[in-house]
């Protein structure tokens, strides 16, 4: 078990075969904390992983958090790093097409699968908490498009992906929508473990420039319109 306590007193207990919170979760967590319209709001949090987002949203007073992961490990993990908390979080087993059969949310939140693979992303492990296909999109093309249909009116949209999984393809497909969709925050990093294991085959298939050994991780936030 590994336990992550970074920026804020949240203490995150990580299960083998559970994404550990790095960067990309840190970047996110770190917008929520700063939003004070979190309170009383009504928060969906999508690929949860160990549940640092829906955890730091309930935190900072959102009044229902409903969290979803495709992983039976990922949402034990978060369930009782809310516990530990002393926070709820409401986890669920299911994808954005379970999420989109619920009432629409004021926050959604996400730091879904970016990373280029080789393969499409099959079977179970912690390697799904990363593989995204080979543009890095198998889970950000169906949020990108279907966000809006998540959001309440002024709803917002908070999700995290890195420079090579597409950011102008994201906010394209948000601004489509009819979404007001801006990258408010970046930080760049060295390349991790996967993207070091992943760099030649990036190379060579002109994903990345050669040498290229670190990314830029962004976050975007997409607004829904009040309607009249």
């Amino acid at each position: 078990m590994t336990a992550a306590r970074e920026r804020t007193q949240t203490l995150i207990n990580v299960d083998a075969g559970v994404y550990v919170p790095q960067e990309d979760s840190f970047l996110l967590r770190d917008e929520i904390s700063s939003r004070s319209n979190m309170a009383g709001a009504r928060v969906l949090d999508l690929c949860t992983g160990s549940g640092i987002a829906a955890i730091e949203a309930a935190r900072m007073g959102a009044r229902d958090v409903v969290a979803y992961d495709i992983s039976a490990d990922a949402l034990a993990c978060a369930s009782a790093n809310a516990v530990a908390n002393g926070v709820q979080v409401d986890v669920r087993l299911g994808t954005i097409a379970d999420a989109l059969r619920q009432a629409r949310f004021d926050f959604v939140v996400s730091n879904p699968p970016y990373v280029p693979s080789p393969e499409p992303p099959v079977g179970a492990g912690v390697h799904r908490a990363w593989d995204a296909g080979d543009c890095g999109r198998v889970v950000l093309d169906p949020l990108c498009t279907r966000a809006a249909e998540l959001l309440a009116p002024e709803g917002v949209l908070l999700v995290v992906q890195s420079e090579f999984s597409g950011v102008d393809d994201s906010l394209r497909q948000l601004r489509s929508s009819g979404l007001v969709s801006d990258v408010i925050r970046t930080t760049t990093i060295d390349f991790g473990p996967v993207m070091q294991s992943r760099a030649s085959w990036m190379e060579e298939t002109g994903r990345i420039a050669p040498g290229c050994r670190r990314e830029e991780l962004v976050l975007i936030e997409a607004r829904r319109r009040a309607t009249r």
